[in-house]
């Protein structure tokens, strides 16, 4: 559909603005709803990608189940330190509910979305080994998230320490369960009826640029670490996964 495809070129060009304007600190604070609008769009595709690859309902359906799960589960960790450890959000990603900004449920689709595509490319055997590795492809992704919405843009605040950037393992524990739990859910009450392969290009791509922009921010503020583990990984990854699965 034609609207589906405008709104993955109005990502791209949101994104190529977005990388320039957040990165060197160059956004405006009449401008910040843009990092909604940004996140909200990136969350979309996602379940674009889902309701390509599973059908209609499905694709809705495991979109508002991974939104509902995740906002419930982002509030108990936001409100009761529950899952990622004691943090809570600032007003970067305004409107709030409860204190959890709406804008973090699409995150997570986009994430479950971006890990999903991936791991169907690389030759796992079985839903138990593909849910293990999406799971860890999400705690990737969030090894350079974490950082740089941390130290350097105050997206939200942790409220205990960790050896890696003050971030306590905690968090890290509480993607990897989150993203597997759902991953394996989706996988057992969900069956895809055809691969999309346009969207699932899409989606790889999706997940590549949202480490290369965090991972430009990290080395912009001295993050090297956190800018360099996702991307090694990444192209580790990138080298088992089945290319006719991606190119064809």
């Amino acid at each position: 559909m034609r609207w589906q495809h405008s709104i993955f070129y109005f990502f791209l060009t949101w994104y190529s603005f977005g990388v320039i304007l957040v990165g060197f600190n160059l956004l405006p604070t009449w401008l910040e709803w843009a990092n909604s609008v940004f996140i909200i769009t990136a969350g979309i595709l996602g379940l674009i990608y889902f309701v390509r690859g599973f059908g209609g309902w499905q694709g809705v359906s495991i979109s508002a189940l991974i939104f509902v799960a995740t906002f419930i589960v982002e509030y108990l960790g936001s409100t009761h330190s529950v899952f990622f450890g004691s943090y809570e959000y600032t007003q970067y990603f305004a409107p709030n509910l409860f204190g959890v900004p709406v804008a973090i449920g699409f995150a997570w689709i986009m994430v479950l979305a971006t890990s999903d595509a991936i791991a169907s490319a690389l030759p796992l055997a079985n839903r138990w080994i593909r849910s293990i590795i999406a799971g860890l492809l999400a705690v990737v992704f969030d090894l350079v998230l974490d950082p740089v919405s941390f130290k350097v843009k105050n997206y939200w605040i942790w409220e205990e320490g960790g050896y890696y950037y003050d971030i306590p393992l905690t968090n890290f524990l509480g993607w990897f369960i989150t993203a597997f739990v759902l991953h394996f859910v989706i996988g057992l009450l969900f069956k895809k009826r055809h691969a999309d392969r346009q969207w699932h290009q899409r989606m790889v791509l999706l997940y590549s640029l949202m480490i290369g922009m965090f991972a430009f921010i990290a080395l912009l503020h001295a993050l090297y670490l956190a800018a360099m583990i996702p991307i090694i990984v990444v192209a580790v990854v990138f080298l088992f996964m089945r290319r006719d699965e991606i190119y064809r």
